[in-house]
């Protein structure tokens, strides 16, 4: 089968076209934006087929990035993801940033308990804890520096993403760490979704609010009728 994944979560605007029969990857596409995913997602994605030589009618399945991450890049890749298996009438598959950060931690230390990690500012970590089998063991949730290090302590697991630092300072030892970056590469998403198989619709993945909200002082009161 051939999967396109998108990755939208983080500075990324990526897309890569997965071959998982032969188990390789055939093109790939990556931009580092910060922002602007919606103006370029559909431009990486054409260069991502071009590159693979393939076309939209070859593809079985689509892979997205579901978060946590940035708010409008998730929400970005997750519609583009949906409206494409709409159109082309095949499943799109969601897969979290933390678990594809575990996945690739296990990739390189197999049989080890994996502690994903990500700084979400405010003195929040965004947390997920797999075990050796990859099995989900804690989250995906919000948790503090304290918290996620009381389970490094305990687990004593390689740890992945941006808050690996953090959390092996914290703790006052070395760890094993994998991808210490917002996302993973993207052919691991493609992987994962691959092994997935068919669910429900993917759907953005926020462990906590905006932080745009409405001021409520501007609002207008609502006409009589």
């Amino acid at each position: 089968m051939i999967v396109l994944a998108i990755d939208c979560a983080a500075s990324l605007c990526a897309a890569c076209v997965y071959d998982t029969a032969a188990g390789k990857e055939l093109g790939r596409n990556v931009l580092d934006l910060g922002k602007g995913h919606a103006e370029h997602l559909m431009a990486v994605i054409a260069g991502a087929l071009e590159q693979a030589g393939k076309a939209y009618a070859d593809l079985g399945a689509i892979a997205v990035s579901v978060g946590p991450g940035s708010f409008t890049g998730v929400r970005v890749g997750v519609s583009a993801a949906r409206g494409l298996a709409l159109a082309l009438k095949i499943p799109a598959v969601g897969v979290t940033t933390l678990e594809a950060l575990a996945a690739a931690a296990a990739a390189e230390f197999p049989h080890r308990a994996v502690l994903a990690v990500l700084d979400a500012g405010r003195g929040e970590i965004h947390a997920a804890l797999y075990d050796e089998a990859m099995q989900l063991r804690f989250g995906p949730a919000v948790t503090t520096l304290e918290g996620a290090t009381d389970m490094a302590a305990k687990s004593q697991p390689v740890l992945a993403g941006t808050a690996a630092a953090l959390v092996a300072d914290a703790a006052g030892r070395s760890f094993d760490v994998g991808p210490a970056g917002a996302t993973a590469d993207i052919p691991v998403y493609a992987r994962l979704a691959a092994a997935k198989g068919v669910g429900a619709k993917p759907a953005p993945v926020y462990l906590r609010g905006a932080d745009a909200k409405p001021q409520a002082g501007f609002v207008l009161p609502r006409a009589k009728p």
